[in-house]
């Protein structure tokens, strides 16, 4: 038995110090080069650096856009036909209003066995008029709806990610309405 502590033993004091090696030649390689440049440098390089993130938002396509109760908005950016059988609505949930705002408990809908499971965007519903069919979120195993969750209270301004799943319709359906309770409805095209 000691052997096998005295083997493993060495094979940790053995890595020991080519971990100390490999992190001291990180912390060496990444902090040489910012030490010579000037402050005002280093801060328009950094402005520079989220310019580009705040382009790559901006491109970002809207599928559609609906307002809500006291200053929310709904701005749907993807939906995603997935090989899984389903269909991935995504966007932002912003405050547009002046107030914080909690997120109502309407949109989860009216089933129990969701309800019981928190806050959610459980109601949402996507119609394909051509088929003439309405789509519910879909609920795993347990009753949980798959889409966001347990919203926090949302200030003024603030944005929060969301999604929702849902079954795909047809193939040839390329066009939906997204229908969330209380919102304006939305037509989004189907990718994918």
């Amino acid at each position: 038995m000691s052997v096998r502590f005295t083997t493993r033993a060495r094979g940790g004091l053995a890595a020991l110090p080519v971990a100390a090696v490999l992190a001291f030649g990180l912390v060496g390689c990444g902090g040489g080069g910012d030490d010579d440049k000037p402050e005002a440098s280093s801060s328009s390089s950094k402005s520079s650096e989220a310019q580009p993130d705040a382009q790559e938002g901006d491109t970002e396509e809207t599928l559609a856009e609906l307002k809500g109760p006291s200053g929310l908005f709904l701005k749907v950016t993807a939906a995603q036909r997935d090989a899984g059988g389903f269909i991935t609505v995504s966007g932002d949930l912003k405050n547009d209003g002046s107030k914080t705002v909690n997120v109502p408990a309407q949109l989860s809908g009216n089933e129990t066995e969701i309800i019981r499971n928190g806050s959610s965007l459980g109601g949402a519903t996507l119609v394909d008029s051509k088929g003439k069919k309405r789509y519910y979120v879909l609920r795993d195993t347990d009753g949980r709806p798959l889409t966001t969750t347990n919203f926090p209270a949302l200030k003024t301004g603030e944005t929060l990610p969301v999604f929702m799943q849902f079954p795909a319709p047809p193939a040839d359906a390329a066009e939906v309405t997204l229908q969330l309770p209380m919102f304006t409805t939305g037509t989004i095209e189907i990718s994918g």
